[in-house]
Parts: structure tokens; C-alpha cells; sequence
């Protein structure tokens, strides 16, 4: 019988509770899809993932935490919400070892924010304090639509917050086959500067990156909006799921 692919999942952390946890929707997606899902232990360290990363085909990438800011040489705002430093560690420790092996990856909101930040990039670290405010020099409005990033619950019923461009000439084009989808958001953080060996896939209609690829690397993927809430009942976010999966083949 030919081995299912086991997707290694990055763990969500309740600070409260000092206590992992996970969405469902990410394991329904990677089950789905034909995989086993295996959440990571956040204090895996560069010896214990040694042991275990060669049994393990690919890895998603969770939504979480905000990013702290040091990593991309900025101080915090009061604007930011909880940095998980731990997770900050196992994530950038398993991305590097994505990226220079070639292991396929998918990353979803906080995930493409790490995607970014790992490879050199920086982040809005506050949507409307930053990216939305009026410029500070001319007083002028972004020649943009100001759209919501940060949806109310549920993110799965009231799925459609605002519209994705897709670039044309990118993957996630090839594979949905769509110019623009509808997407849910629940973020207050973006990509800001692209960081080095990535290329954005899709743009939000105010500008801001949705979706970002390593054009050299036979998968390394990452969307800002949630498919794990949606995977079930929406096509595209099904597909995204069934990507990673059919990279590890």
C-alpha cells in the first residue's frame, strides 16, 4: 500500500493556558487532501528535528501570534498583539530547512508573514495605524480602496471579506484558474517589503500582498486569508490544501 505523505503542522500556542491547540480546519484540509497531519512540538529543538524531519514530507505553516518586530529590525508598537517568541524559533528553524532543501511548505496568515520575515523581508506591523493612515509628509489618502482585513467571526459562513487579484503568470493562476476570488481576512499585519527569492502571486484591491511563491523552489507557497475555515466548502480553498499535498508526491 503506498504511504500517505505526513505533513508536519506548526503548533498554535494559548498563552493563557500555556497549552497547545490546533484549528480543526488545517487537519480536515491536509486529511482531505490525502495526507496525515502531525503537529510539532514548540520546543523542538535543532537536535530533535534532525531526528524526525526526514519521516516528514512537507509542512503548513499555521496562522497565530504576531511576528516580533526584532526579527526584522523593528521596535514594536502599540498597536502589536502577542509575540510567541518560542514559535518564532521552530518556524524560522523548519523554514530554513524548507528553503534550503527544497521541502515543500505552505504558509496561511501568520505564515506568509514568516515566509516573508525569514527571508529578509519586514511586515506592516499595524494595517490601519500604518499602511491605511493618511501619508505623514503630504496628508494625502492612499490612492487605494480602504477595505477590512479583519473580519468578525465566523470565518467560514461569512467567507467573502474582500476580493484577491491573482497574477496571471503565477502559480496559484495555473492552479485556481481565476484572475479574482473572494477571500476571508483576519489579520492586522501584512507584507511589507518582499523578501529576497520571493515573488507576490496575488494582491489585495488596496495594494497589499495576499499571496507570495519562491519561483525556484518546487513548492513554497503562502496566502494571507484562512482556507482552513473554508476547505470544506469552497473550491479554491480545497485546491490550496491538495497543492502542498500532491508537492510531496
Amino acid at each position: 500500500m503506498k504511504k500517505k505523505p505526513v505533513i508536519g503542522v506548526m503548533p498554535l500556542y494559548d498563552d493563557d493556558k500555556d497549552s497547545l491547540w490546533m484549528v480543526q480546519g488545517y487537519f480536515d484540509g491536509l486529511l482531505d487532501a490525502g495526507a496525515v497531519p502531525l503537529m510539532l512540538p514548540l520546543e523542538l529543538d535543532e537536535e530533535g528535528f534532525e531526528s524526525i524531519r526526514d519521516e516528514i514530507d512537507g509542512y503548513l505553516f499555521t496562522g497565530g501570534h504576531d511576528l516580533n518586530p526584532k526579527l526584522y529590525g523593528e521596535d514594536p508598537i502599540p498597536e502589536d498583539e502577542a509575540f510567541c517568541d518560542r514559535r518564532d524559533t521552530l518556524e524560522t528553524m523548519v523554514f530554513d530547512w524548507c528553503y534550503e532543501n527544497d521541502v515543500p511548505a505552505l504558509g496561511i496568515c501568520r505564515g506568509i508573514q514568516l515566509f516573508n520575515v525569514a527571508r529578509g523581508g519586514s511586515l506592516w506591523q499595524d494595517i490601519p495605524g500604518q499602511f491605511q493612515k493618511k501619508g505623514r509628509s503630504t496628508g494625502e489618502e492612499r490612492p487605494f480602496p480602504k477595505i477590512l482585513h479583519t473580519m468578525d467571526p465566523p470565518y467560514a459562513e461569512h467567507h467573502a471579506e474582500h476580493k484577491v487579484r491573482i497574477e496571471e503568470d503565477s502559480p496559484l493562476f495555473h492552479l485556481l484558474h481565476q484572475k479574482t476570488i473572494t477571500v476571508n481576512s483576519y489579520h492586522h499585519q501584512a507584507v511589507k517589503k518582499v523578501g529576497g527569492g520571493l515573488v507576490p502571486m496575488a494582491h489585495a484591491e488596496d495594494g497589499l500582498v495576499e499571496a507570495l511563491f519562491a519561483p525556484d523552489k518546487t513548492f513554497l507557497w503562502a496566502v494571507q486569508w484562512h482556507p482552513e475555515f473554508t476547505c470544506r466548502t469552497d473550491n479554491n480553498s480545497r485546491l490550496l490544501f491538495e497543492a502542498l499535498v500532491n508537492a510531496t508526491h
